[in-house]
């Protein structure tokens, strides 16, 4: 464990999206930001849970069936847990790429560019590839649309309020974070294409993904 974290650390420390962090970042500060992590993707897969199922929990908070609801919230718990685990190894493999990357190429322009691309690439592949393998006789692809836009919609949002925090060179690789390694992370679910599962691994995974981008710095100064 005490290897894993330090190899974590390192990552962090020596990214171009984290600086400004504390160096002297412990061990304690990530295993603190490891369980936050935890609770949101569990807080958050609860929500999603009851909200795509209401018409079928409503009867147990009605007729107030404490047993049964417990147990659903236990299994949404468990589950948001996962996807919470499946965002951080995501994220950290985000800040490995990205470091080999700046290694690699030498320019952080044309890293950028590249980034670019495959932002533009997988938000169209999740309305064309999908539309594809799942589209109906007479469906439109436009109703394939609206995800990897609201995805967009919301990396943009998330990659300017990182960029507000630290600076301007950070926002593409924030946008690229939450549209790219989101939709990877996703990609389970993707795969069944089934809507409930669709809508209930993807809220989590962009609460998740926001929330390490955004707050680790906050949780590496304590």
């Amino acid at each position: 464990m005490i290897h894993l974290f330090g190899f974590i650390h390192n990552k962090i420390s020596r990214s171009a999206i984290f600086e400004g962090m504390n160096k002297e970042m412990k061990s304690r500060g990530l295993v603190r930001f490891f369980f936050s992590i935890l609770a949101v993707g569990a807080l958050i897969t609860s929500i999603v849970g009851f909200a795509l199922k209401w018409g079928e929990y409503k009867g147990l908070f009605l007729a107030f069936e404490a047993g049964q609801i417990f147990s659903v919230l236990f299994w949404f718990i468990g589950v948001g847990m996962i996807f919470s685990v499946i965002s951080q190894m995501g994220f950290f493999v985000f800040l490995t790429v990205h470091r080999f990357a700046l290694e690699i190429l030498r320019s952080s322009s044309l890293w950028n560019l590249l980034q670019l691309f495959f932002i533009l690439f997988v938000a169209f592949d999740l309305m064309y590839v999908r539309f594809l393998f799942f589209g109906e006789s007479g469906e439109s692809m436009a109703g394939y649309a609206w995800l990897p836009v609201f995805l967009l919609i919301f990396g943009v949002i998330t990659a300017y309020i990182k960029q507000k925090q630290s600076s301007r060179k950070t926002f593409v690789s924030s946008l690229f974070l939450m549209v790219v390694i989101t939709a990877l992370e996703w990609f389970p679910a993707l795969r069944v294409n089934d809507e409930d599962w669709l809508y209930l691994m993807l809220f989590p995974l962009m609460a998740c993904n926001a929330f390490q981008l955004l707050m680790l710095p906050k949780f590496a100064a304590k």
